[in-house]
């Protein structure tokens, strides 16, 4: 939902941290929009932003089929910070220098403020640690910019034309690695492009509702509830916005985590805390049957997705009109699946890019699409969601079709429903739950000898996935006790059909993802 507030725009050239960089503008509540390179001025200047961010990218600016953008965006008057690439291409579009550097800086470097006044670097000490990643550097400035710090090796770590509004850092700010990278983020949003930093939760949540009710109408509304925290969310929104003229749909496609179909049905059913006009239906033969044969990852999401629009629209069918589909998309979803931003498509998501010619509805609500993971927990909070429910376990839309590696069978599903249960037991049991931010259980397409008693196994491996992060854009995995480990290994092992090991991964994203699919 559009809000008419302060905006900062992102505008993405292919760097690895795009959404980070929106993020940590919201963190300071101002909104923030992420939009490719390749986007028009005009389009641009339509949006009257309060700043405008350039974000890292993989190119070199000096080469002749590199990002770049018109040159008039520096002329407009709005406030401009070029992070890493986007400082190189200020300069290089500005009358600077950019070389390939003989020493290419990677990792945590020291920072010295040569100008402590500036703007950007209030509450900064002269020396603290950044995190930079570069094998070009700016070897001249532009006439009227003038250089606020330096590394050893990076003799223009920061620049500024103050006259202009315009600013280049060659460091990271947006990831936690430079330690005082918030705090000039900070300081560029509010000193530099004087930001009120009124964008908060409670005015979203009203906002949304109010302009859910002007579209809707008298409507008939059908949502896609999973009883995951997006779509809950979403689902509570939309009733509080249309009442009765909202139907949910429970889709149990077989790919949940143990039991919990009955437990979705105990909260949004007929017995549950918020009267939903809630279908539930019990489809999960009907998805095995689809997912026959299919390993590849990508076309297992896609045959899940279109599965789930096809029961949406029979649903509809039966339960007549329906004008508009609801569905609990957020932000990092439309940014992975290539649409917003200029990433490379990281995963597809069903409930992404909009519906089929022949899908009949009118009309798809997306009111989660502009937040971020930890703002839907903030919305789900103002709307008086039970915590419980607000912080429960996050849980794809494809569910354990892509926690499953490989074809997707009845018995598989079994394996990893009963190894994820045991794990997320002896993580509660070990006070760890609210510590971690997403953990469960995968099955790989592994399997390797062992032996339990006195026979030789041929069984499956099951992986354990455990992640801290605050946005779910970068995480680390989780070091969890070697007493909670193994004790989970023990009871998988025992307790479990068909498998003799259990692997923990400890991979970080990036480079890789939090779900293995």
């Amino acid at each position: 939902m559009e809000l008419k507030q302060e905006l900062i725009i992102v505008l993405d050239f292919g760097g690895q941290y795009n959404q980070l960089v929106a993020r940590r503008v919201r963190e300071n509540n101002v909104y923030c929009e992420i939009y490719s390179y390749k986007t028009p001025l005009e389009e641009i200047k339509k949006k009257n932003p309060k700043g405008i961010i350039l974000t890292g990218g993989p190119d070199s600016c000096y080469l002749p089929d590199s990002a770049t953008y018109s040159k008039e965006l520096f002329a407009l008057g709005i406030p401009v910070l070029g992070l890493c690439y986007g400082a190189q291409l200020m300069q290089h579009l500005l009358g600077g220098k950019v070389e390939r550097a003989d020493i290419r800086e990677y990792g945590k470097i020291q920072l010295t403020v040569d100008k402590s006044e500036s703007e950007l670097f209030e509450n900064v000490p002269k020396e603290s640690i950044v995190w930079m990643s570069h094998t070009d550097y700016i070897s001249k400035l532009g006439e009227g910019f003038e250089i606020t710090s330096h590394s050893k090796d990076c003799p223009v770590a920061t620049y500024e034309n103050t006259e202009k509004k315009l600013y280049g850092i060659q460091f990271h700010p947006e990831v936690l690695h430079s330690e005082y990278g918030s705090v000039i983020l900070g300081n560029f949003i509010k000193n530099v492009c004087k930001c009120e930093c009124n964008w908060k939760m409670d005015a979203f949540v009203e906002s949304s509702i109010k302009a859910i009710k002007e579209k809707v109408g008298n409507g008939k509304v059908l949502c896609a509830l999973s009883g995951g925290v997006d779509s809950s969310v979403a689902a509570v929104m939309l009733s509080k916005a249309v009442g009765d003229n909202l139907t949910c749909v429970f889709v149990d496609h077989g790919l949940l985590r143990k039991n919990e179909g009955d437990e979705v049905e105990a909260v949004f059913g007929p017995n549950g805390n918020y009267k939903l006009n809630f279908i539930r239906v019990n489809a999960a033969e009907r998805f095995y049957a689809k997912l026959a044969g299919v390993s590849e990852p990508e076309k297992k999401r896609k045959v899940i997705g279109e599965e789930f629009i096809r029961v949406f629209e029979e649903e509809a069918k039966k339960i007549g009109k329906v004008d508009f589909l609801v569905q609990g998309t957020i932000y990092p979803d439309i940014v992975e699946s290539g649409l917003g931003g200029e990433s490379v498509v990281i995963k597809s998501h069903h409930n992404v890019g909009g519906l089929p010619d022949y899908v009949d509805f009118k009309e798809i609500i997306e009111p989660l699409r502009d937040l971020f993971k930890d703002e839907v927990r903030k919305a789900g909070l103002e709307l008086g969601i039970p915590k419980h429910l607000v912080f429960r376990q996050p849980f794809p839309g494809p569910g354990l079709g892509i926690r499953i590696i490989g074809e997707v069978t009845a018995e598989k599903v079994k394996i990893v429903q009963d190894a994820d249960a045991i794990y997320r037991e002896e993580i509660d049991k070990a006070g760890l739950s609210m510590e971690i931010n997403q953990y469960f259980a995968a099955l790989t397409n592994m399997r390797s000898v062992g032996v339990m008693g006195d026979y030789r196994t041929y069984d499956y491996a099951i992986a354990l996935r455990a992640v801290k992060t605050i946005d779910f854009m970068t995480a680390e995995a989780a070091r969890l006790p070697w007493e909670v480990l193994e004790k989970v290994t023990n009871r998988i092992i025992n307790e479990v059909d068909h498998v003799n090991r259990v692997l923990y991964d400890i991979t970080s994203k990036p480079p890789g993802t939090i779900e293995l699919e």
